[in-house]
């Protein structure tokens, strides 16, 4: 190669490095997505499958956008606690958060709050309808009280004594409850003869269980319904030590796909469970928010319940469905095909 070669080679090297340093900035400024963007999934009772099923879909979401994400709440029922962790997240001004409503009276000036700070805040699970956050994501919980009310009255032919697990005041599982209650407002042979609160707490369920199932004569209990997926273990669990025993066995329907709750009904102890997608909610609660953050609307704390050109839907439907013996392999081998 020529002396004036190597000069025109040089010359066009250095053109290139030059285009490179003018260019890679302006590159990495269209850049959409950042790790410095942080969003934020808060609840209670982390520690549930559940939500740890909701994370593994926070996570994927963040994954394929390259932000960060983290769940927060504590680590079993605790209102208060999972207010505190709403106000500890806010204070950060983080890019959204996605909130599992537990108690609405002390949720909803938080989110009103966050959303006044220019915070995208979307409710997930239980929803906070009064509140100004954007929308909901999740099941439709008063048809999912409707399918397991239409379970139950199938089950026991239309009559026998009912009970309900679950924690009065949450949003989600009064909506369930109501789902029920208008089942069985057909069949007027159904009682239901207590709701009790177990306060998040399976052993408590478990044991208000036995002492159901030690009700003889006209007191007996015919059918035990958990509207929270943390019952339905315990109840399960003191159907099974009762059959062992000779009880005939009574009729359970539980919530949610925990391995525990698959098994027992497997095993037959539990008659079917209402399904729901928590992964599904939390991978569209992140790239929801994330369209948010990237492409934020003039007024956030607008009111879009009634506004015909919306930027949001009112509630996006995850969906539900039963499970029980017939179809439970299906899920099982799905979630084995999954992995941890």
């Amino acid at each position: 190669m020529s002396h004036a070669e190597v000069f025109q080679m040089s010359v066009w090297i250095k053109g290139i490095i030059v285009a490179l340093v003018c260019v890679l900035p302006l590159l990495e400024g269209c850049t959409r997505h950042s790790k410095k963007e942080h969003y934020y999934l808060i609840t209670v009772n982390v520690d549930l499958p559940y939500w740890k099923s909701a994370n593994e879909g926070f996570q994927k979401a963040a994954s394929d956008y390259g932000v960060s994400a983290e769940m927060r709440g504590p680590s079993r029922f605790d209102p208060q606690a999972e207010v505190q962790e709403f106000r500890t997240v806010v204070a950060r001004k983080p890019a959204g958060i996605l909130v599992s409503v537990t108690n609405l009276d002390l949720l909803r000036p938080e989110i009103d709050e966050a959303i006044a700070a220019g915070i995208p805040v979307i409710t997930m699970d239980s929803d906070a309808p009064a509140s100004k956050r954007l929308y909901f994501i999740g099941t439709n919980n008063l048809e999912a009280g409707r399918l397991g009310g239409q379970r139950v009255a199938a089950q026991l032919n239309g009559k026998g004594n009912v009970v309900f697990f679950t924690m009065p005041g949450q949003p989600n599982l009064d909506e369930r409850l109501k789902g029920y209650k208008d089942v069985f407002s057909g069949y007027p042979e159904i009682k239901i003869v207590e709701i009790f609160d177990m306060k998040g707490d399976s052993g408590l369920a478990m044991d208000k269980a036995q002492q159901y199932l030690g009700l003889k004569g006209k007191d007996r209990i015919d059918a035990l319904i958990c509207l929270q997926s943390s019952s339905g273990s315990g109840v399960g669990e003191a159907l099974r030590r009762a059959k062992a025993e000779g009880d005939p066995g009574r009729l359970l329907v539980a919530m949610d796909t925990d391995d525990s709750t698959l098994q027992l009904i497997k095993d037959g102890v539990i008659d079917s469970t209402i399904a729901q997608k928590p992964y599904t909610m939390a991978l569209i609660g992140l790239k929801a928010l994330d369209q948010v953050h990237h492409d934020p609307v003039k007024q956030m704390g607008g009111d879009y319940a009634l506004d015909p050109f919306s930027p949001f839907p009112a509630f996006v439907d995850t969906g539900v469905a039963l499970v029980d013996k017939s179809n439970v392999e299906t899920i099982l081998t799905r979630k084995e095909a999954a992995g941890p």
